[in-house]
């Protein structure tokens, strides 16, 4: 076994990935859903996620909120979480991106658990 992290062949492997994940629309939007969904749900397993893709936002770019007992972060009079397709595809595959989306999301999410429970 090759000394070292990662073990023997590490560094080949490396060398052939493809940061380029070629996709579609409707592929990274699912994506982004699972992603935002699996980052929420750690604050709380209750927590929905909302991905909004119709309208001007079809096929450029997607609109998120998060949802639990009727509240809603960024609330409903506010603009959403809004991220371009084309961010989504050249993010996705980027550590760094994944993580500061990741804390973003986590972030939103503790501010509605923060929220007063919805009146109504």
């Amino acid at each position: 076994m090759a000394a070292g992290r990662g073990g023997r062949g590490a560094g080949t492997i490396a060398s052939r990935m493809n940061p380029s994940i070629p996709t579609d629309y409707p592929t990274a939007g699912s994506w982004l859903a699972g992603f935002v969904r699996s980052h929420a749900k750690r604050e709380s397993p209750r927590i929905e996620v909302l991905l909004d893709t119709a309208g001007p936002r079809e096929g450029r770019s997607y609109g998120i909120r998060l949802e639990l007992d009727g509240r809603f972060a960024p609330a409903p009079d506010s603009p959403p979480i809004e991220l371009d397709f084309q961010e989504v595809v050249e993010g996705r595959p980027r550590f760094a991106w994944c993580a500061a989306l990741g804390e973003r999301v986590r972030a939103t999410a503790r501010e509605l658990l923060a929220a007063p429970p919805a009146t109504g």
